[in-house]
């Protein structure tokens, strides 16, 4: 996807290493909150049809990244829902998966959330092998990581809508402050508090 590559690219060439430190996650955090600018690049559809083929993935990976499109079972009862959620599936069934969607937090939660979860990857060699190693309990019992519980949602293997897009951990910090949250019966300001009234 062009906007990836090119955020990428910049924060390589003003000597940030992807994820490697605190001042390199915020370079690119602070990279792609600049795309708010320019909605039009980080529209679903554009994201979908640019993505790298090898990286469009029907299977996903416990502690992977992955966007995708999605359309809800029950959406006519819930009180909002997110289209295009980014996420990491922390649980697998046999009908679909537990997922973390950091849509459901404002961009600052987003940050606290994610330095939390760099305290657990399995290596730091941030390449596309590094995944979480996380699971619900995991996640409940530690205080760091209270941030998730408004981010867990459930999610059917038949309303997905789209291939997965694998997101590599070079990209995550890109990926989860991309504007590219697409809620539905009410505004993303409105979502964020709620959720973070659930925090508390």
């Amino acid at each position: 996807m062009l906007i990836f590559k090119e955020i990428l690219q910049g924060g390589l060439t003003a000597g940030q290493a992807p994820a490697r430190t605190k001042a390199a996650r915020e370079w690119y955090r602070n990279a792609a909150t600049q795309v708010l600018d320019n909605r039009l690049h980080v529209k679903p559809k554009n994201i979908e049809k640019h993505w790298e083929p090898k990286r469009k993935v029907s299977q996903m990976e416990p502690g992977m990244m992955y966007m995708f499109r999605y359309d809800p079972k029950h959406k006519k009862t819930l009180p909002y829902y997110d289209t295009f959620p980014v996420i990491f599936p922390i649980q697998m069934f046999d009908d679909g998966f537990l997922g973390i969607n950091f849509h459901y937090l404002p961009p600052i939660s987003r940050a606290k959330l994610m330095n939390a979860l760099y305290s657990i990857t399995s290596d730091k060699r941030y390449d596309e092998k590094t995944k979480i190693i996380a699971s619900y309990k995991i996640l409940e019992a530690a205080s760091k990581f209270k941030l998730f519980k408004p981010t867990v949602k459930r999610y059917l293997n038949a309303h997905v809508r789209s291939a997965y897009l694998e997101i590599t951990a070079r990209e995550w910090d890109i990926a989860i402050f991309l504007p590219t949250e697409n809620f539905k019966k009410a505004s993303a300001q409105d979502v964020w508090v709620d959720s973070l009234l659930k925090v508390k």
